[in-house]
């Protein structure tokens, strides 16, 4: 099995992104480790049932919906490929059912709670100023300002920033790259951080955006999410949401303020709009003010 995991995993590298790739081979691998606990190792031997009971495994450890999906999906694929190249006669995947995805909405952050953390982390960094606190405020500022995932964020390089025309470059899922404008107090804390970011800089530190405090190499992911965590926890009764929350909060709080669908679909960097429609439970206010503004049958107040 490990063999043809590896060839795999070599033929789909030339097909999908970095990205994609690892997390194919993180979920087969799973896959492996499992069957090997049921005494198989011969990718000719797996059966729909051996399938089916991994699944059944996941749903006993309660993993998200979302992640069984998305490794239901990875073996669907290797089996589609295995078969395709003679590795196995029969695709034991056909007949296996689907996990059924509830989208569920996160917490929402208000615009208000997003105010008091941003002045509570300034009024703290203004008591104690140093290059971690004034990197955090950054993180926080530029996370919603543009809705970045947090890999997006971890992924910036210096030069990812354009003061000039107030906007910074990412590179998102598959690789494509797009610009997001910013507004000016994520720009003033990015300046100050740039401004003491040398404290942190370590031999590979390179030309990233964001360091980590240990090595001073390019932040890891898990402390963007510390970091966010921390960070919200200055609000009291505020939802403890990871970075993804803040991203769902600007695109929330952008559809509340007046912008469309297509522009909030960009700025995500969604390929599909029907991915950003998650995002449209605007407040029953804005429908009725929208709603009273637009109609020609709706009556004058």
């Amino acid at each position: 099995m490990t063999d043809h995991l590896r060839q795999f995993s070599e033929f789909l590298a030339v097909q999908r992104s970095p990205r994609t790739c690892q997390a194919y081979h993180e979920d087969l691998e799973q896959l492996v480790g499992f069957l090997a606990t049921r005494g198989i190792t011969d990718i000719t031997a797996v059966r729909l049932p051996d399938l089916r009971a991994w699944l059944a495994s996941m749903s006993d450890d309660h993993l998200a919906r979302a992640t069984i999906q998305r490794r239901t999906s990875s073996m669907r694929v290797f089996f589609a490929w295995a078969k395709r190249w003679g590795k196995i006669a029969v695709d034991p995947t056909v007949g296996l059912k689907s996990t059924t995805v509830r989208r569920l909405l996160p917490d929402i952050v208000s615009k208000t709670e997003v105010s008091a953390m941003m002045e509570a982390m300034a009024r703290a960094l203004a008591e104690q100023d140093s290059a971690v606190a004034r990197r955090d405020l950054a993180i926080m500022e530029v996370l919603y300002a543009a809705g970045l995932r947090v890999a997006e964020l971890c992924g910036m390089n210096l030069d990812s920033v354009d003061e000039d025309h107030e906007v910074v470059s990412v590179i998102g899922k598959g690789d494509k790259q797009r610009s997001v404008p910013v507004g000016r107090p994520a720009l003033k804390a990015i300046r100050a951080w740039i401004d003491r970011r040398g404290e942190l800089v370590g031999a590979d530190s390179g030309s990233a955006l964001f360091l980590g405090e240990r090595k001073g190499a390019r932040i890891d992911p898990r402390v963007v999410r510390r970091v966010v965590h921390r960070s919200l926890a200055l609000v009291p009764d505020a939802p403890d949401v990871g970075p993804h929350g803040l991203r769902h909060a600007m695109a929330t709080h952008l559809l509340d303020g007046g912008a469309d669908l297509r522009t909030v679909q960009e700025a995500l960097g969604h390929a599909s709009i029907t991915t950003t429609q998650i995002y449209t439970h605007v407040t029953s206010e804005r429908l009725r003010a929208v709603f009273e503004q637009t109609h020609p049958r709706a009556l004058p107040r």
